[in-house]
């Protein structure tokens, strides 16, 4: 429910072993191999300009994918310019001197691959896929416009304008998506994961050709990046890519990522928003709770674990005591945000059906947590959200695409590949009285906003 990712589509060679994914390193002269979830092995390295690889072999058809992780997204945002790690995603398409206007994806396209990217509040991603022997041709992409980037006037405020007019047609034409935003921002307070990844309005028209070549200098660099690539590779055939392409790119002086406090919160916060374009009402409560990378041990899976449990589909709690049972909601749903550098995000959203209030509607939400806060969930129930949810993460082998974004999100916000290696083993460890302390204390109603919807 999180709105944090927006998609752009709506120096020297040699490498040092680097314990970046949490296994054993295998010293300077090759990389480190893991075993994965995936088939076979992960392996990883790092440039000596600080480019870190990680490499996941997929045999099955002979097609990689490629992910370059910056390590910047909307906490980078300066103040007064929200948007503006967004704004870049889109720049990074403008062209290059070598690579001009929109040639980048004209070339991926005349040779049969695809591309996009996406911006969340902790990092930006660009990925590709093609066939597996224009590999060296997506990596000679992508390193051109790390440190080639047309910055011209009229390229920066063309994109500008094009933001502008996404931001337009997605959140201000959107009213869920409106309170959606109202209600982040009342959420985290002064943290900057309460400002809109996309920007508010009035500051994206402040981004200039300045803010934007002050950005890119300081955030665009090998040392700020991870390359991923899954496919049908090697390690040392990606070695030799990455260190053709990309080694010979120089790393660059990195502004150091602030460290934002976690303002506290006396109580909870309450949103009404009267819209005319509304069609229908819409419940919608959100709770500042843990996430992976600064949670206790087994508290994260253990929210993961209860928003499936809650409100991951028509089996799920919430569904079936509202919807199936006492009529009163045409749809319910929950999910956990836990990817995140900071706090992570438990979201509850419900329809009411026609004649239903919200406060009517709030109250069976409240009497469904307020159960589990009493009582562990049943044996059949909680291994039916286990299961689903590492059934997810085996489905997960079939794409490419996924098996490098599990380890993109996770290495991006501090975590390891070890940690994406056990995510199933730990999920598969929760225990019932963990839930029970998810609902009861994580679920904190001083550390949540509550936001009505309503036609006008």
């Amino acid at each position: 429910m999180r709105s944090a990712k927006y998609s752009r589509r709506s120096v020297w060679t040699g490498l040092l072993a680097l314990p970046l994914l949490g296994v054993p390193t295998a010293g300077a002269k090759g990389p480190v191999a893991a075993k994965t979830a995936s088939s076979g092995k992960t392996f990883q390295f790092v440039l000596q300009n600080g480019l870190q690889v990680v490499v996941v072999p997929d045999r099955r058809a002979p097609v990689v994918t490629q992910m370059v992780v910056y390590k910047v997204g909307a906490v980078d945002d300066p103040p007064g310019i929200s948007g503006l790690a967004h704004f870049f995603e889109h720049m990074m398409f403008r062209g290059t001197r070598a690579v001009t206007g929109g040639g980048f994806s004209q070339t991926i396209a005349r040779n049969g691959g695809d591309d996009n990217a996406f911006t969340t509040h902790d990092y930006t991603v660009f990925h590709e896929q093609i066939s597996r022997d224009k590999l060296r041709l997506i990596a000679h992409l992508e390193a051109d416009r790390m440190i080639n980037l047309d910055l011209s006037e009229s390229a920066v405020m063309a994109e500008r304008d094009v933001v502008a007019e996404e931001r337009r047609l997605r959140v201000d034409s959107d009213p869920q998506a409106l309170v959606l935003e109202q209600a982040q921002a009342a959420l985290y307070l002064s943290h900057p994961y309460g400002r809109p990844v996309i920007g508010w309005p009035d500051e994206i028209r402040r981004i200039g050709r300045a803010e934007a070549e002050n950005f890119y200098r300081r955030h665009y660099a090998p040392n700020n990046a991870i390359l991923i690539v899954a496919g049908d590779v090697t390690a040392d055939e990606v070695r030799q890519v990455a260190e053709s392409e990309f080694g010979p790119l120089p790393a660059r002086d990195l502004v150091a990522r602030v460290d934002y406090a976690q303002p506290r919160r006396m109580g909870e916060s309450r949103i009404v928003v009267n819209r005319k374009d509304a069609k229908v009402p819409l419940l919608l409560r959100l709770y500042r709770v843990a996430s992976y990378a600064e949670g206790a041990p087994g508290e994260a899976e253990a929210l993961e674990v209860f928003a499936r449990l809650l409100g991951g589909d028509a089996t799920s709690a919430l569904y079936r005591r509202l919807v199936v049972e006492r009529r009163i909601a045409t749809d319910a749903s929950a999910s956990y945000d836990g990817y995140a550098r900071d706090n992570g995000q438990f979201s509850i959203s419900v329809t009411p059906r026609p004649g239903v209030s919200l406060d009517a509607l709030e109250r069976g939400v409240d009497e469904v947590i307020g159960f589990y806060a009493h009582h562990q969930p049943s044996k059949p129930e909680l291994l039916r959200a286990k299961a689903q949810l590492v059934a997810g993460a085996a489905f997960t082998r079939d794409s490419q695409f996924e098996m490098a974004s599990a380890y993109a999100r996770a290495l991006a916000v501090g975590l390891t590949g070890y940690d994406v290696q056990q995510w199933p083993v730990r999920i598969q460890g929760v225990k019932p009285k963990a839930l029970q302390d998810a609902a009861a204390e994580g679920l904190n109603r001083n550390e949540a906003v509550t936001a009505y919807l309503l036609p006008r």
